[in-house]
C-alpha cells in the first residue's frame, strides 16, 4: 500500500518510493505496476496525476480526484505557482548556497531557462579511497527549483560537479558503482521533501510534506548525519 501524506475533497498526495513510475510509459514497457493505478485501486477512486516527478525519485507527488483540481493544479505547476523542495546527496562538498543558473535543452532542441537554489545542509567525507582521492566526499543539500524543467536538478547539479549519488544518466558512474559495490545502494538519493501552494478551491495556504524513505534514510546514516527535521 502506498502512504498516504495528504487527502482533501480535491487532492489526495502519497509518499512515493523510489523506483515507482507515475503512470504506464512507452519507455518502460517491462513495468506492470504505477503509482497512479496502485492508489486508485487502494482508495477506490479515480485519480489524476496533478505533476510528474522521476521514476528513481521519492518523495511528495500530487493527484487531483477531479479534473477540474487536476487542470487547476497543473496549471499552477506550469505557471511556477507551486513552492518545491527537494533533498539531494551528492558528490564533493558544495558550496554553502548557490544559485544555479542553466537553460536546459528540450528534447525537441529548444532552450529553456530553468533556475535552482540551494543551500548544503551537511557534509561528510568517508574514509573510502576513489581514484586518486585518498577519502570520498558528500553533501546533503536542500534544493528549491524555480522552473520545472525536465530532469532539472538531476541535470543542474552534474552542471556544477556535484553530481546526485545514484543518478546514472546525469551522475558519476564510479561514485554509483560505488555506493552499489561497497553499500548495495543502486537509489536515486532525491527526494521531493516538500510542496506547499494555494487551494485551488479553497484559497487556503496548504503545504505537503513527505517523510525520507528507508534507502535514503540508510544513505543519511552511512554518512553519519541524524534526520533531524528540515
Amino acid at each position: 500500500m502506498l502512504e498516504i501524506i495528504y487527502r482533501d475533497e480535491h487532492l489526495i498526495a502519497i509518499n512515493k518510493p523510489h523506483g515507482l513510475l507515475v503512470h504506464r510509459s512507452s519507455i518502460a514497457a517491462d513495468v506492470s505496476e504505477f503509482a497512479i493505478q496502485i492508489l486508485r485501486d487502494q482508495i477506490g477512486q479515480k485519480v489524476y496525476p496533478a505533476h510528474r516527478i522521476d521514476r528513481k525519485t521519492g518523495g511528495v507527488l500530487l493527484f487531483a480526484l477531479d479534473k477540474e483540481a487536476e487542470v487547476a493544479m497543473q496549471q499552477m505547476f506550469m505557471n511556477n505557482q507551486v513552492n518545491k523542495k527537494y533533498l539531494a546527496i551528492v558528490r564533493g562538498f558544495t558550496p554553502d548556497e548557490e544559485t544555479i543558473d542553466y537553460p536546459l535543452r528540450k528534447e525537441n532542441g529548444t532552450l529553456q531557462d530553468a533556475l535552482t537554489r540551494y543551500q548544503t545542509l551537511k557534509r561528510a567525507e568517508l574514509n573510502v579511497p576513489l581514484g586518486k582521492h585518498d577519502t570520498s566526499r558528500y553533501s546533503l543539500v536542500l534544493a528549491k527549483p524555480e522552473t520545472g524543467r525536465m530532469h532539472q536538478l538531476r541535470k543542474h547539479f552534474a552542471h556544477v560537479f556535484h553530481p546526485i549519488i545514484g543518478d546514472r544518466t546525469h551522475g558519476c558512474n564510479k561514485q554509483n558503482k560505488l555506493f552499489k559495490d561497497k553499500w548495495e545502494m543502486e537509489t536515486m538519493l532525491l527526494h521531493a521533501l516538500e510542496i506547499s501552494f494555494i487551494h485551488p478551491v479553497s484559497g487556503v495556504e496548504t503545504r505537503i510534506s513527505a517523510a525520507l524513505q528507508p534507502d535514503f534514510n540508510a544513505a543519511m546514516q552511512l554518512m553519519g548525519w541524524s534526520n533531524d527535521g528540515w
